[in-house]
């Protein structure tokens, strides 16, 4: 890609070059606005379209219909672009991040009412410690309605005045984890008053939310094992105080 311009009604005019040759192209709003990526000049892409001829002028054009970064998946380029954004404006400082409370009152949960994380999460909790106070706010964690849902869901239990929050998930590919690369939610996790814990799929996957939380979890079991001690080392330390 090389002269990449996106006009006022959010069309995009650029040309598309090759060691050998060059054509003008154009990608129409409704294709351009559901990318996942953000083109822009020098970004090898490969697409597919219409070739017509631009009356005006003359000159032959590509008109696009689809468009995939070159040897790289759309998603991941995403994911690479908005942390890149997001590490320069300081998301992610570590001189942000507020201290876990060493024993929670009033814990919130940001998950499915009906996946296997909030399954796991209970069950170590209530063996850690039987009578901890849990809030959950039930939210999609996939496909396109998760992300908005997710946000609602931690400014919800924010105001609530939970001592800490979990938000999560299960493992999944790419494609099932990304509401938690949703810009909307990396800042909504940034802007709680409230120390929160990512724990989103296995100890492999990698998140945006997991760089802008107080507190990364390899899992959401491990997320629950982390937020509070057991209840028989505390009244051990007791004893042994007392």
């Amino acid at each position: 890609i090389s002269n990449w311009k996106v006009s006022p009604a959010g069309h995009a005019y650029f040309t598309l070059k090759d060691a050998g040759s060059q054509i003008d192209a154009v990608i129409f709003r409704n294709r351009l606005s559901p990318l996942k990526f953000t083109p822009e000049s020098g970004l090898e892409v490969i697409v597919s379209g219409l070739v017509t001829v631009y009356e005006k002028r003359g000159n032959y054009q590509i008109v696009c219909e689809v468009m995939q970064p070159k040897g790289l998946g759309a998603l991941q380029l995403a994911f690479e672009q908005l942390k890149a954004k997001l590490q320069d404006e300081g998301i992610f400082d570590e001189a942000h991040k507020k201290p876990l409370p060493m024993l929670p009152r009033r814990i919130g949960i940001v998950t499915s009412p009906t996946g296997a994380a909030i399954r796991d999460m209970l069950h170590v909790l209530n063996r850690r410690f039987a009578n901890i106070h849990v809030l959950l706010y039930p939210a999609r964690v996939q496909g396109v309605e998760a992300a908005p849902e997710i946000v609602e869901g931690i400014r919800t239990l924010d105001a609530l005045g939970v001592d800490v929050m979990i938000v999560g998930r299960g493992g999944g590919s790419l494609e099932d984890l990304w509401p938690f690369n949703e810009e909307m939610v990396v800042r909504a996790v940034y802007e709680a008053q409230t120390p929160i814990i990512s724990a989103v799929g296995h100890e492999v996957d990698f998140t945006l939310t997991d760089f802008a939380a107080d507190y990364r979890a390899p899992t959401p079991s491990a997320a629950a094992e982390v937020v509070v001690k057991e209840q028989q080392v505390l009244c051990e330390q007791v004893r042994g105080l007392r």
